[in-house]
């Protein structure tokens, strides 16, 4: 079970192209998380720790490989910026890392400060990793074209189980992977749609009977679709 706290959750996300989160942190879900003062997202361009008068952030890497690769200093210089007073997590958004879960979700939600790097680029110094990274995650066996979509989804991820942000914590508590199975299925009105009825039990009033269909409907869409989630 989380517990959740009042303090504010602290994001400080690293990005070449920190504007991209503009309209993100502007809508839905996230931009309620921060009016009520649940969390605080501040943006930083890299571009800004380099040291070279054209602010490169990249170049070629040893061994003749292909592709280009983010420099150490500016990643270096950002990441330190951001910790030196305060020591927080960094994580690293790479498909190399663990793939993000509501378990990650859950731990990193009750922190209060996390440094969120959106790598780009062939890689980031792999020197950087060893020496800053703290945690390496990923969405999935794909490749990005940089970390920004998986820092916004784990913005989202915190951000929805801050007290106070969602209406109904309860909504959340019965989502998918929330305890490690999927959720049920949802209907609303009208009660009959395109000759597709609701289910009587959920018309019936009975607490007891729904409560018992919800949970034996998560059961069987688990079993069908994620197998693998039983086995966990």
């Amino acid at each position: 079970m989380v517990s959740y706290t009042k303090k504010m959750l602290t994001l400080e996300v690293l990005s070449l192209f920190p504007e991209s989160f503009k309209s993100f942190l502007e809508s839905s879900i996230v931009a309620r998380a921060i009016q009520k003062g649940a969390i605080s997202v501040n943006l930083d361009d890299i571009r800004a720790y380099s040291q070279d008068k054209h602010r490169k952030t990249d170049d070629y890497p040893y061994g003749g490989f292909a592709g280009m690769v983010a420099s150490p200093q500016p990643i270096w210089d950002a990441i330190a910026a951001k910790i030196s007073a305060q020591p927080a997590p960094v994580i690293y958004f790479s498909p190399q890392g663990r793939k993000l879960n509501q378990d990650i979700l859950n731990s990193y939600a009750k922190e209060e400060r996390i440094v969120l790097l959106c790598g780009h680029y062939k890689e980031i110094d792999q020197r950087i990793r060893r020496l800053c990274i703290s945690d390496e995650i990923s969405l999935g066996d794909y490749v990005l074209s940089g970390g920004e979509l998986a820092a916004m989804a784990f913005i989202d991820g915190v951000a929805r189980l801050q007290e106070g942000v969602l209406g109904d914590m309860d909504s959340a508590k019965s989502d998918s992977f929330y305890e490690g199975a999927l959720g049920y299925p949802c209907y609303t009105r009208p009660e009959v749609f395109m000759n597709q009825s609701v289910p009587e039990v959920l018309l019936s009033g009975d607490h007891a009977k729904v409560k018992k269909w919800a949970q034996d409907e998560s059961e069987r869409l688990t079993q069908t679709r994620r197998p693998d989630l039983n086995k966990k």
